[in-house]
Parts: structure tokens; C-alpha cells; sequence
């Protein structure tokens, strides 16, 4: 296991040094869409948010522990214009050292009528986006466990096919007493099998490291997590963001703000065992789909999460611009509790 974690590290920092220049362009860009209303709170991305919650694997597979099997996770986000992104996982009580699950992530755009280059009607058509999850994590050592996703992926865009491999790679340290965890991401390491067109040109996935860490205090119930997304490219100003435009722009943001645009901040507060409120902010979504004139809440986040029973229920929103707020829902339950 030793081995395959060293050679993991290795490909990551291969795949790295190769595709960095074009982390921000590529097919598939629904991979990076949130869809568990906890995470989605919390800024849209945290890593090291180590709650017994299934749902959270798809941010972190070295996050899939012993205590999910059995368990059963469902999340809808009613996106923006319509848009509908569904995810569903579920962990199969395996037993010895290993843990695994299964998942299924879409996204479907409606249905649109379609038309020739003159404005001549030819029909509705549909489009989506489709992938298999496929978990596996284990222990490492005392504190660290590490976890693989791969993911087959299939898009269908009227007409027009692709289907293409990922896989994400995850490494997670936990403390003692758990109150403390820091977490390592390679997302979306892969390739497309197929073009959409015969003879097109193969595009990125959009690979992404990120490193993140969540503190629990002792003596409150308060829980604080950041997360550093996109380490293989430091500069995410909009001028920067053309692969035609990388080698010949500077960007003119100052040093905080480059560093800024890197980070997604969050904080749970526990007022009672059973309900948890969340609170996130996204820099980069500020700024970049922010009205100068009318900022309002946009890139701002926040959620709640409630325990009835044996069923864990959350709530996120989160603001990407003043005419597109993003409403979130997941359910959690151990069907363990049901089955004798």
C-alpha cells in the first residue's frame, strides 16, 4: 500500500508539472460542480471536513472511512436557469480494512428547441452530463488514510458525444483526538476517450490540487475549515485565464488578492447536537461575478443541517450573482438503522 501511495504522489506531481497551464479551460467542467448542501454552505469546497457523511467523498475519497458502510447519501442542487445536478452514493457493508462505495453524479441542462443557421426550426433535443463514482480508501497509517475515485464519464450535448476517465486522488491526516485535519486533493486526472466529432481535437479535464484544513475548538462547539483549491496555478485573475493569453499578461492584482483567490473559508456552529449551522465565503466567485455597482451576497454561503431520527437532513444557498441564487438538498441515512 506504501508503494501505491508513493506512486500516486508521483503521478500527481508528473501530471502537475505537464497540464498546469489550462487547469481553468476543458470539457467536463460539471465534475466541479457542487452538490452536497453541506459542502456547498461551506464555500463550495472543503476537503478536510471529516464528518461521518458519505456525501462528502466526492470532495475527498480518502474522506470514505469504516463508519459509512451501509449508508446512503442523495443530493439535488436546482441550479442556475433551470439546470438540475443530482448525486447519490452508497457504501456496501464490505468488512475487513478496505472501504468502498458507488455514486452517480449528472447533470441535466433541459431541453432546448433547436434551429439552423437561418432560424429554421429542427426540434427539441436534451443534453447532459453523467459519472460513475467509483471509492476506495484504506488506512495508511495511524492518522492517515488515503483514497482513490475513478470516474468513467459521459456527455451527451445534443447530438454530440464524448466519453472520457478520471480519477481523484486523496490523502487525509487526522489528530488524535480529531479535532484537527488536513487533507491533500489531486481532482480530475484524466483524459477524453472520445471527442464530441469525429476527428476532434481532445480537450483537459479540469484538473485541480487542493489542500485544506479544518480546526474543532475545544471549548466551544465551533468548527473552522479552509481550503486552498487550485495549487497548480497561481494566478486565477480574469485576464489570466485564456491559455492563449498565459505567457504574454501580468496580472496588476496585488500579492493578498492573487492569494485570496485561491482560498474558501467556512465555519460550522453546533448551538445543539442536532442542528449545525454553516457559514461560507468564496473571494473568487466575489470577484469575479460581483457587481461593482451592487455586490450584494455574491460569493457568500450559508446552511443547515438537522438530525430527525435516523436521517440527517441539509440545507445550503449560496449567491453567484445577483439574478442566480443556488439552493442545495441532501439526505443522509445508515440503512443499517433499518435492516436488522
Amino acid at each position: 500500500m506504501k508503494i501505491l501511495v508513493v506512486t500516486l504522489l508521483l503521478s500527481v506531481s508528473f501530471y502537475n508539472l505537464v497540464f498546469s497551464q489550462n487547469v481553468s479551460y476543458g470539457t467536463y467542467q460539471f465534475l466541479d460542480l457542487p452538490n452536497s448542501a453541506k459542502v456547498a454552505a461551506l464555500g463550495g469546497t472543503q476537503i478536510a471536513l471529516a464528518d461521518n457523511d458519505l456525501g462528502l467523498t466526492f470532495y475527498n475519497p480518502s474522506l470514505l472511512k469504516d463508519s459509512m458502510r451501509n449508508q446512503l447519501s442523495v443530493n439535488y442542487v436546482s441550479y442556475i436557469a433551470g439546470i438540475g445536478v443530482g448525486y447519490a452514493a452508497f457504501a456496501p457493508n464490505f468488512k475487513g480494512r478496505n472501504s468502498f462505495a458507488i455514486a452517480v453524479h449528472f447533470v441535466n441542462y433541459g431541453t432546448f428547441d433547436g434551429a439552423s443557421e437561418t432560424g429554421q426550426l429542427t426540434g427539441s433535443f436534451k443534453a447532459g452530463e453523467y459519472a460513475i463514482n467509483l471509492f476506495y480508501s484504506r488506512n495508511i497509517s495511524p492518522g492517515l488514510r488515503g483514497g482513490i475515485n475513478l470516474k468513467p464519464i459521459f456527455s451527451s450535448l445534443e447530438n454530440y458525444h464524448s466519453f472520457g476517465i478520471a480519477a481523484d486522488l486523496g490523502l487525509t491526516y487526522s489528530s488524535s483526538n480529531y479535532r484537527s485535519v488536513i487533507a491533500l486533493v489531486a481532482r480530475n486526472i484524466g483524459r477524453q476517450i472520445t471527442t464530441y466529432y469525429q476527428n476532434g481535437i481532445f480537450e483537459k479535464l479540469p484538473y485541480d490540487v487542493q489542500l485544506g484544513f479544518s480546526q474543532r475548538l475545544t471549548n466551544a462547539p465551533v468548527k473552522f475549515l479552509i481550503t486552498a483549491d487550485h495549487l497548480n496555478r497561481w494566478d486565477l485573475s480574469y485576464s489570466n485565464l485564456s491559455p492563449d493569453l498565459v505567457s504574454n499578461t501580468v496580472s496588476n492584482e496585488n500579492f493578498t488578492s492573487l492569494l485570496m483567490r485561491h482560498l474558501i473559508l467556512g465555519t460550522e456552529i453546533s448551538p445543539d447536537p442536532h442542528i449545525v449551522l454553516r457559514f461560507g465565503y468564496t473571494y473568487q466567485r466575489r470577484k469575479e461575478l460581483a457587481l461593482d455597482s451592487r455586490p450584494g451576497m455574491v460569493g457568500y454561503s450559508a446552511g443547515l443541517g438537522i438530525k430527525l431520527g435516523k436521517f440527517n437532513l441539509n440545507y445550503g444557498i449560496a449567491s453567484f450573482h445577483l439574478a442566480a441564487t443556488v439552493h442545495y438538498f441532501s439526505f443522509t441515512t445508515s440503512l443499517s438503522e433499518f435492516i436488522p
